[in-house]
């Protein structure tokens, strides 16, 4: 993009959470500069005054104001959630209604967080749900979607009050020693890298939808 643009407008959805805080980072640092509007169920303390903070229930979302990007990254666990309806409330139900309001808003290219092994044809329930999101999305007529696809997801959820994910601390200190020797398709990697392999993928601005695997996010988000 060419600094002497114009200022665009984005919006994020779940950007308290470990990508989404990333993503608003990246978003605040662009040229030329960003006016984001950062969609939350809850108001972080200490939020940057850059940002414009919008309560939500992604239940019932409102009208949004205009915007030429819109970044989604909601999500959960089945066992954070409680069960299986509620984890698809929030990875399946409440990133469609953010995507069809932003579409709604004018958003021509979108972004959304997604899974490793994502299929609507996956016999493990997570999976499919997320494949199910991805293909809904696809049929929602933005100019381009990207679809980040990382493997797991390495940050500090502590720092963001969020309770630790036991099987993703422990596959991360499995993994930790033999990380650099591991294929990067499936190399853990960090949500500063996703972010920013979303971005980068937004702004090359290529039509339709695009899959973009974890090997890919690695190169894309490279500082």
């Amino acid at each position: 993009m060419n600094p002497a643009d114009p200022a665009v407008e984005a919006l994020v959805a779940g950007a308290t959470g470990l990508v989404g805080r990333e993503l608003v980072f990246q978003l605040l640092a662009r040229t030329p500069p960003v006016r984001l509007r950062a969609l939350v169920r809850r108001t972080p303390q200490a939020a940057d005054q850059r940002v414009q903070w919008q309560t939500v229930d992604f239940a019932r979302l409102p009208a949004l104001p205009s915007a030429a990007e819109a970044y989604c990254c909601l999500g959960t666990t089945i066992r954070q959630a409680g069960s299986q309806a509620a984890f698809k409330a929030v990875d399946l139900d409440a990133v469609l209604a953010f995507a069809r309001a932003a579409r709604a808003a004018g958003a021509q290219h979108f972004a959304v967080v997604s899974s490793l092994g994502a299929s609507p044809r996956s016999p493990n329930f997570y999976s499919r749900v997320k494949g199910e999101m991805e293909a809904a999305i696809a049929g929602l007529g933005f100019d381009n979607v990207v679809i980040a696809r990382p493997s797991l997801l390495a940050g500090d959820r502590a720092a963001l009050g969020q309770p630790h994910r036991s099987g993703e601390k422990l596959a991360l200190w499995l993994s930790g020693p033999i990380a650099a020797l591991m294929p990067k398709r499936v190399r853990p990697i960090s949500a500063a890298t996703v972010a920013r392999g979303m971005m980068v993928a937004v702004q090359q601005r290529r039509p339709g939808v695009r899959i973009v695997e974890s090997a890919e996010l690695q190169d894309l988000g490279r500082d």
